[in-house]
């Protein structure tokens, strides 16, 4: 069940892969399961994330059933921050060079918040790649349905960040603080105003959150052929739950979850958050059972060759470990991989390690 006590999945580490345009994009990979590939949120810092008050929960209890893959956006966290595009094209790019980088064939994706245009755009890109589609607190275009006064209001934000976001008090930053998480505890609205100066300064904030706001995929929806989940707060004050209902309404065949909470991040005590991993496990569960599948069809001798490749052992070490002959190893190896699909040795590691292959 979603929550329980098992033991945490391990930290991750960080890699780096570089976008089309050279700029070096952070993405880290940690968990158990089926790959998900988070497109993740602005506030994001991949060395903070696992300190956060706020975010830990997500990445320990997400992580007990798949293996997620997330990345600092470009301009933040710790991704280049000397860069000048923020467009959507760009921003798709970083996502294909994770994708690439992170030897993903195919996996699930989830958009959190802002991401919607750019999961969007590369799942009609790369519709064979994406086997689910999930959005929290998403949208297809942020000023949709957004009245004038909003809009003005939204402009009238930038000289102000400009002028109060890299200040070491956090009173300015504490209005986002506050429209994300009006449920949070003091600790916690402290921890994401300090992190919101850390992972951006106030240039790239300025100029991503316009590139952001101009940025309309609406269009798009109806070409998605893909399984969809759309998660949504109904109460959430940076992205109403419109955005939500024109999502599922606009991809066909899209489910609708509702969350009873005005977060737009949900914490750990909320009964939303158990209804998330519930509505988000149910949804991957055919994921899930095809790769168990996978592993089931390794015969016992199979299994233990695996997991000393996996563990980094030579073909004459496991010979002498398991007590065979080096060319029964490879007849076992080489069985694997057609099994697995893989066809080297490294593939082999790789997809050990990162679907969380236990012996």
């Amino acid at each position: 069940m979603p929550g329980s006590n098992r033991t945490p999945p391990t930290r991750d580490q960080v890699r780096f892969c570089r976008s089309i345009d050279g700029a070096r994009i952070a993405y880290a990979t940690h968990g158990e399961g089926p790959p998900l590939l988070v497109n993740t949120c602005w506030l994001s810092h991949l060395q903070h994330d696992w300190e956060s008050p706020v975010w830990r929960h997500f990445l320990e209890d997400v992580g007990r059933f798949v293996t997620i893959i997330r990345y600092d956006e470009r301009g933040y966290g710790l991704s280049d921050w000397d860069v000048s595009d923020f467009s959507l094209e760009a921003r798709v790019g970083d996502l294909e060079a994770v994708a690439d980088d992170a030897g993903l064939d195919q996996f699930a994706m989830m958009a959190m918040a802002q991401g919607g245009p750019v999961a969007i755009s590369y799942t009609v890109r790369h519709p064979k790649r994406v086997s689910r589609l999930m959005f929290y607190d998403s949208y297809a275009n942020r000023l949709r349905g957004m009245a004038a006064d909003d809009i003005e209001l939204e402009d009238a934000f930038d000289p102000l960040i400009k002028a109060g976001w890299g200040r070491p008090e956090s009173n300015f930053r504490r209005v986002f603080s506050s429209m994300m998480i009006p449920g949070a505890t003091e600790q916690q609205m402290r921890w994401v105003d300090d992190l919101m100066r850390v992972s951006v300064s106030a240039s790239t904030m300025v100029r991503a959150k316009q590139e952001r706001n101009n940025a309309d995929v609406s269009h798009l929806l109806p070409q998605l052929r893909v399984p969809t989940l759309v998660l949504h707060a109904l109460g959430d004050r940076m992205n109403s739950f419109e955005h939500g209902r024109h999502l599922a309404s606009s991809i066909r065949g899209a489910r609708l979850v509702a969350l009873e909470s005005q977060n737009h991040i949900l914490l750990e005590d909320q009964p939303a958050w158990l209804r998330f991993q519930e509505a988000l496990l149910a949804f991957l569960r055919p994921d899930r059972s095809a790769e168990q599948s996978v592993f089931a069809s390794l015969s016992d001798r199979e299994r233990e060759v695996l997991t000393l490749i996996a563990d980094g052992l030579s073909n004459t070490d496991i010979a002498a470990r398991l007590e065979i002959s080096e060319k029964t190893v490879r007849n076992h190896t080489s069985n694997l991989f057609d099994k697995l699909g893989v066809w080297s040795r490294a593939q082999a590691i790789v997809f050990a390690r990162d679907h969380g292959f236990r012996d």
